[in-house]
């Protein structure tokens, strides 16, 4: 079932499983030039990919089938088949729309980043539909261009007014849409937060953000990811 037009979207739970996998060590990022580390992140190129993982992923690699869960649910949570269309807003490497692909193959995937590294290292059978672009900029597609808009981990290192942009930009392309960003619900989940988070401009309490969705016309799906 998908949302009726001018209301709010469904609270999903798609990523956080994969999310809650992986062990951080909030006080050890915090302590280590995390000034000198969140400027260097800031520039979305091979350090904060593939370098040292005090400037971000520490080394992201394809590993068969990590994004497959992932790719799996958004497919049927939108009834997704072949011949329908996704746009990624903020792709990274592209390997959930690989993943996504490789589940239908007559799936029409584009995708695209800021990150000229991101984008030269992705995957190569997705490769050639992704290009490089700002979120918050006008995306060069008419309305409801795709059947889904996805973006994953990348609208809150958006200021509010580029958040904005982003927003209208993604609900005007896309007939269904869904965006997951760093969220936190407690002083505890906060402070991991600011502790953990080299990129992030929006840091903002769940019911901030859902707020925003609504303020801005936003009719998409969304989920948060916490830091616990």
């Amino acid at each position: 079932m998908m949302e009726s037009e001018g209301s709010m979207g469904r609270l999903l739970n798609i990523v956080t499983p994969l999310h809650t996998a992986t062990k951080r060590d909030y006080m050890g990022r915090m302590n280590d030039d995390k000034i000198g580390c969140s400027l260097k992140a800031r520039e979305y190129e091979a350090d904060y990919w593939d370098g040292d993982r005090r400037f971000g992923y520490g080394g992201y690699r394809f590993i068969e089938g990590r994004w497959a869960p992932v790719a799996k649910a958004l497919i049927e949570t939108y009834g997704l088949k072949d011949g329908s269309s996704v746009l990624d807003v903020g792709c990274g490497k592209g390997f959930l729309l690989y993943e996504m692909q490789k589940i239908l193959p007559g799936l029409k995937v584009v995708g695209f980043d800021i990150s000229k590294h991101g984008l030269a290292n992705s995957h190569e059978q997705v490769r050639p539909y992704l290009f490089n672009y700002r979120a918050q900029d006008v995306y060069p597609y008419g309305d409801d261009s795709f059947d889904l808009v996805i973006s994953l981990g990348t609208l809150h290192n958006l200021r509010l007014y580029e958040l904005e942009a982003a927003l209208k930009q993604i609900e005007r392309v896309g007939k269904n849409k869904y965006v997951m960003v760093e969220g936190y619900r407690n002083v505890a989940e906060l402070h991991n937060l600011e502790c953990w988070a080299l990129t992030a401009e929006s840091i903002l309490h769940t019911s901030e953000w859902i707020w925003l969705y609504g303020k801005l016309g936003y009719t998409g799906d969304y989920e948060f990811i916490y830091f616990e």
